[in-house]
């Protein structure tokens, strides 16, 4: 297997240094291992590439699981696998769609990895969609916050029907006081610690508080926004009900957003995610589920709508920016009555909202739009596919498309905010590979 085709295909030119010692701890040893980074440091990618390097493509049974806590993270890690191109099959299973299509998938695919909650891989182990005989690998993915949402019956109980584990890799942005003994981890395991010492926050995070004289921020939240222009952030709320809100209140003042919390239909979750992190939203107004799980590049602002209601999570949701080695900042916007937490460390400046029009004027439009096309993979339809029809019969050029995904029955693909029209308008009634499709905007 080729690593530096694989990494020259992910835009990536080295490992950073936990990644190399997490592929070190993996490949060089035959024992368990414990993976501690902060967020956003690579830790999906400092499994996968030694775990793949182990697997055999050859083999139609499934050799390795990955636990993860929920359906937006199973999703993003099969979609990194995807995109390494190894060769590796992959599949994921999680709830909120029916067992029975992920049975077909499974059968259909044959993966060798499968990314899933723990109830529906139960699910799938007590019904024998999956042959556990044969899986020796098994992945937690964000350990803590499946202890936490209360998952240890179900991983106790995949861990106890899984015959043939050889090998457990646990990864976590948070230390774990303890790890229960369910887990049943080797003493000869390796721990790769790359969690900062009393950093709570990084250094490349900036901190400020801006003051709303109203009780009802969401003036206030409006200017501070429109200041940003067209950089990308997220507003975090502590409830679905004030996310929906909020969101109504700055799509009315004109700023182009998604919202993101767990009462929406995973469809909406994904076109939610999908349209903030290809540029078609400069704003993403959610809970604290979007603080974890989500890898999502470049996020120049957070903003503490809501104060967070633990230290723990206040962690997560500033981890979302500077990411790697970018810059970020962090705002809280605090009310007439309400303090910044004491929790918080570090030096926190006041930020003071700049002059700005009247409401409904100043706003700064994304870059980019998204398009649903009602074809996919199913439909035998490929990126290369997406591109020569929109190029065609849309009259784009290649570099005016953006990010694709091709799911089984549909796709989304970004395109120039201002060619979005056009698209529309030219592709109406044109086929796909020799197929009638809907094309529409989401909104």
């Amino acid at each position: 297997m080729d690593i530096d085709k694989i990494l020259k295909k992910l835009r990536i030119s080295e490992l950073n240094e936990m990644q190399q010692h997490a592929a070190e701890a993996i490949l060089c040893s035959d024992g368990d291992v414990v993976l501690l980074s902060p967020t956003g440091t690579g830790k999906t990618l400092a499994y996968l590439l030694p775990l793949i390097q182990q697997l055999d493509a050859t083999s139609d049974d499934v050799q390795a699981l990955v636990v993860v806590p929920g359906r937006e993270l199973a999703l993003q890690s099969d979609t990194v696998l995807r995109d390494m191109g190894s060769g590796i099959r992959s599949a994921s299973c999680y709830g909120g769609r029916a067992t029975m299509d992920e049975h077909r998938k499974l059968k259909e695919v044959n993966p060798q990895i499968i990314f899933g909650t723990p109830g529906r891989l139960n699910d799938h182990l007590d019904k024998e969609n999956i042959n556990r005989y044969h899986i020796r690998w098994l992945v937690i993915d964000e350990f803590d916050k499946c202890l936490a949402m209360g998952f240890h019956q179900e991983m106790q109980k995949l861990i106890k029907s899984l015959p043939a584990l050889q090998r457990r890799i646990l990864l976590s942005a948070t230390n774990a006081e303890q790890i229960p003994q369910f887990v049943n981890m080797a003493k000869k395991g390796t721990l790769v610690d790359f969690l900062p010492e009393e950093e709570q926050t990084s250094e490349r995070v900036t901190l400020y508080e801006v003051k709303s004289p109203q009780k009802d921020k969401l003036e206030t939240l409006r200017n501070l926004l429109l200041g940003f222009g067209d950089e990308s952030s997220i507003v975090f709320l502590n409830y679905r009900d004030s996310v929906e809100r909020v969101n109504n209140y700055l799509t009315e003042q004109g700023l182009v957003t998604s919202f993101f919390h767990g009462g929406l239909e995973q469809k909406q979750r994904e076109a939610a995610l999908y349209r903030f992190s290809n540029g078609s939203a400069n704003v993403l107004v959610a809970t604290d589920l979007a603080s974890r799980g989500l890898d999502i590049p470049d996020i120049q602002n957070i903003i503490h709508y809501h104060m967070p209601e633990s230290e723990e999570g206040y962690v997560h949701r500033v981890g979302r920016t500077a990411r790697w080695d970018k810059q970020g900042r962090a705002f809280f916007i605090t009310g007439p009555e309400e303090h910044i937490p004491e929790y918080v460390e570090g030096n926190i400046e006041e930020y003071s909202l700049p002059s700005l029009p009247r409401e409904g004027q100043g706003v700064s439009l994304p870059r980019m739009a998204t398009l649903y096309i009602g074809k996919g993979k199913k439909d035998k339809v490929s990126k290369g596919d997406i591109v020569g029809f929109l190029c065609k019969k849309g009259g784009l050029q290649a570099d005016e498309i953006g990010r694709i995904d091709v799911n089984d029955r549909y796709t989304y693909v970004a395109v120039k905010r201002e060619k979005l029209q056009q698209v529309i308008r030219q592709t109406q009634g044109e086929k796909i590979k020799g197929i009638k499709t809907i094309i529409e905007p989401v909104r």
